[in-house]
């Protein structure tokens, strides 16, 4: 059987690749402005629903075994998405900087469009590229991350998360009875925490200290430093604030999801 990905193998995969059509409609929201720019949050919030409650479920079962050549297709899209976020994000940022059609409350709006994207759509290929095996799929996986200053998810997620799912150590499992508004935060600080935590015993058993250059998080900080001075060379301070706040819409989307999924 040849390795070489097929169009059978395309089609197949097409539906893994529906997060393109997101692309233009906040495209057409920026350059449209007014009632346009709730497309981007009602398409990341509404679409992919609906799709899957026409679609129905999926009963099938993969199989474990499948040859790396049968995913291609199904891989491509999370190797490509970060070219594609960071064009997108940091795109935006010059294009609102330089048109003056948009109010800074359209502007305010476009970017929780964005962050939305990043989050449903650029966290998740994250979360995907952070369990391979291949070290240039982790690298991506940090690049995307990047982009929404959350680099300390793979760390806690691999690293505390698995391990204590559904217990006291792990900070994205919701307590019972704790509202949304009181996790948030809270995740946010512990899970920072939990995550460094983690990476300093890991070393400190190898007899390094946390400082090491073993330690992940210089590469967390280099990649969000980065991340920040472009935006704010682009856009200035309101392109920094955009592109922050887009980062901020993007972590709020994935903890939700962690709220709802581990609550209780």
């Amino acid at each position: 059987m040849t390795a070489v990905p097929n169009i059978a193998k395309l089609r197949n995969a097409l539906p893994f690749w529906l997060s393109l059509t997101l692309l233009p409609i906040v495209v057409y929201a920026a350059i449209t402005g007014g009632w346009a720019l709730i497309l981007p949050v009602a398409a990341t919030l509404l679409v992919f629903s609906v799709l899957d409650a026409m679609i129905g479920l999926n009963l099938d079962n993969a199989n474990p075994a499948t040859a790396d050549h049968h995913l291609f297709w199904y891989r491509l899209i999370t190797w490509v998405w970060f070219p594609i976020q960071l064009a997108l994000i940091f795109g935006l940022i010059w294009y609102v900087g330089v048109t003056n059609h948009l109010t800074t409350l359209e502007k305010i709006v476009l970017f929780f469009g964005v962050g939305q994207i990043s989050g449903a759509v650029g966290i998740v290929y994250a979360h995907e590229l952070m369990h391979q095996k291949n070290r240039a799929e982790r690298w991506l996986s940090d690049l995307l991350l990047g982009t929404v200053l959350y680099s300390h998810f793979r760390s806690e997620h691999l690293l505390v998360h698995h391990r204590y799912v559904g217990t006291p150590r792990d900070a994205v499992t919701a307590r019972f009875g704790e509202s949304f508004h009181r996790f948030f935060p809270r995740v946010l600080r512990q899970s920072w925490l939990s995550a460094f935590r983690a990476e300093r015993e890991m070393l400190a058993r190898k007899g390094r200290p946390w400082w090491d250059a073993g330690n992940p998080f210089w590469r967390y900080w280099t990649l969000k430093a980065t991340f920040l001075i472009l935006a704010m060379i682009i856009g200035g301070w309101a392109g920094l604030g955009l592109f922050i706040f887009q980062a901020l819409i993007a972590i709020w989307h994935l903890e939700l999801i962690n709220y709802i999924e581990h609550y209780g």
